[in-house]
């Protein structure tokens, strides 16, 4: 079957994950999770280690294939099928860019180099694969000027406007994550999805990585899909939490619902008696 289709009713809704199930051997690592992340908000998936929250992501990007389950990505006037799609497809076809818990930048490259490189679909259709590029051709020209433009619009957005030329395994912790954030962004993305992207960071780091997925949500109008265990940053940014434990969904709601959840007091946020 194909993995594109009509855009059903609710086109509001983004992200779609209905029954989500994915056993390894007798392992079963998520259980029949559903849920949906609208357009233009920020969802947070949070859960105690080993909930399952980064399964959940390998899954949407086409590191795993489902076990059962479907994933459906909304995109105008089409609709992306994710779990019947290979990786590379999911991220160029139906715009769906990661970061993960562990930085991958090319540390060996320059901030700016990092940004040029997200933007290689592009430059490679413009080159004909190739040949356009080895000549200097006006339409090559053109489409490796308007990804410099990009990626400097990158980084003055993430505040390393004056580190471009730098290589990137120099830069300090922080600044590597918020490279990371503006190297997806490159990609142009409908869903971005964070995985654990304030890991690491100081007090003043996090709400500085606030201040950015905010911008982010309100200027360019994408889906944000998160992994955090940062309460702050979850809890003051979220539109949407859903809350995993042991591979289930156990709360599904607004940031207030889940907060006061019992379910989650016990399974992740503590008992204040406690």
């Amino acid at each position: 079957m194909s993995a594109v289709a009509a855009v059903p009713d609710n086109a509001e809704t983004l992200l779609s994950v209905e029954h989500l199930t994915m056993r390894f051997g007798g392992l079963v690592a998520i259980d029949d999770v559903s849920f949906d992340a609208a357009d233009a908000e920020i969802t947070a998936i949070i859960g105690p280690n080993g909930a399952g929250k980064t399964t959940v992501f390998n899954c949407l990007t086409g590191f795993y294939r489902p076990t059962e389950g479907m994933l459906t990505l909304n995109a105008g006037e089409r609709q992306f099928l994710l779990e019947r799609m290979e990786g590379f497809r999911i991220a160029h076809h139906a715009r769906v860019a990661r970061t993960f818990q562990n930085i991958r930048l090319f540390p060996a490259m320059s901030v700016l180099e990092n940004l040029i490189v997200a933007q290689h679909n592009v430059l490679m259709r413009a080159s004909g694969f190739t040949f356009a590029g080895l000549f200097g051709l006006r339409g090559y020209r053109n489409a490796e000027r308007e990804a410099v433009d990009h990626a400097r619009y990158w980084l003055d957005r993430v505040g390393l406007t004056e580190l471009a030329d730098i290589n990137a395994g120099g830069l300090p912790y922080g600044d590597q994550r918020r490279l990371e954030i503006a190297r997806a962004m490159c990609t142009r993305p409908l869903l971005l999805c964070l995985d654990e992207p304030a890991a690491g960071l100081n007090p003043r780091e996090s709400d500085s990585l606030n201040e950015l997925l905010l911008l982010v949500r309100a200027e360019h109008k994408i889906g944000i899909l998160l992994i955090e265990h940062d309460m702050s940053v979850v809890m003051g940014i979220s539109d949407h939490i859903v809350v995993l434990d042991y591979g289930r969904k156990i709360s599904d709601g607004t940031p207030e619902f889940v907060r006061n959840d019992p379910a989650v007091i016990r399974a992740y946020l503590g008992d204040e008696d406690a």
